[in-house]
């Protein structure tokens, strides 16, 4: 959808409504970070969407600093009709979900969590929302939205690709843990040199192929070669716990062993890095309204139960 701003201004083309929220957003939050956070699209794509205007119009409409933003006087003028035409198309949307209400088919993947909780959320759902057809899909293989044709994703993972909206829900660390047996057998690793004698037990990267990577605490990736791989972080967990290598594994997943001594954290000033938790789906200028209510459901949920522990058995959807 497209809307001419104003007349004053001579265009080539009509200014697209993206460019005009991205900008009237960046205006206000007074951050590029900021704004791109409360539209929920990446900070690149929010700086796309104002060169594009700029572009358009063929004048420099902010002055960015590192500490501020502050308008030229062609973005004051343009602000005070945007600000109209936003409103505006604001409204008439707010107009026609008032008349539909929340709609249509809703495709979700998540990994298979044991959380009743999260199950719980997907019930309260379906019966605020009784006129989405909701189709979830459980697994821990990797799913493409776009090609599979999902509306929504949680996934989990130290990557995310492009392309995405992410809204996180969760953070935690992941560490390499073995158990003292192995260690005692096998002998313990002095430096990360040291992983290429040793069993390494791996997941998947994007739920498609072997890890061969894992991540250093300063930077930088380790290479690693798999003794055994899965995409089910339970079964590395057990495996870790029989004795059988050394698994790189989410602290909320390995974090009652290591208190307990069943499992200790291997080279923990070397290897480590951050896994996320977190809601994707395909950037887009109109997202459905059952997108965006079982995104905030997610987050809701998230922000409930999540930073008490995660319970699950896969590591991306």
């Amino acid at each position: 959808m497209s809307v001419s701003c104003y007349n004053s201004i001579q265009m080539a083309e009509p200014v697209e409504n993206s460019e005009l929220l991205a900008f009237a957003k960046a205006v206000e939050a007074k951050s590029l970070s900021r704004a791109a956070l409360e539209l929920g699209v990446p900070r690149a794509t929010l700086s796309r969407r104002l060169a594009r205007l700029e572009q358009r119009l063929e004048s420099r409409l902010l002055r960015r600093s590192t500490r501020s933003l502050s308008l030229t006087d062609a973005g004051e003028t343009l602000y005070r009709h945007a600000r109209i035409v936003l409103d505006a198309v604001s409204e008439a949307e707010a107009s026609v979900r008032r008349s539909q209400g929340v709609a249509g088919t809703l495709r979700v993947s998540v990994p298979p969590f044991k959380s009743p909780g999260f199950r719980a959320m997907l019930r309260e759902f379906t019966l605020r929302y009784p006129d989405v057809r909701l189709q979830v899909l459980f697994t821990t293989e990797y799913t493409d939205l776009r090609r599979d044709g999902y509306d929504v994703a949680i996934r989990a993972g130290s990557e995310l690709e492009p392309g995405l909206i992410v809204r996180r829900l969760f953070r935690t660390r992941a560490v390499a843990v073995a158990s003292p047996a192995y260690l005692a057998a096998q002998g313990e690793p002095k430096s990360r040199r040291d992983l290429g004698k040793h069993r390494c037990l791996t997941a998947f990267a994007r739920g498609e192929v072997p890890q061969t990577e894992w991540p250093l605490v300063k930077g930088g990736r380790l290479s690693v070669q798999a003794h055994a791989c899965s995409n089910d972080l339970s079964l590395l967990y057990e495996l870790a716990l029989d004795g059988l290598g050394i698994a790189f594994l989410p602290l909320n997943v390995v974090g009652s062993a290591l208190e307990s001594g069943r499992l200790r954290a291997v080279l923990p000033r070397q290897i480590g890095g951050e896994i996320s938790i977190a809601v994707v789906y395909p950037e887009r200028e109109f997202v459905p309204a059952q997108v965006r209510a079982f995104v905030d459901a997610a987050v809701e949920w998230a922000a409930k139960e999540l930073p008490r522990g995660l319970r699950s058995t896969g590591s991306a959807a």
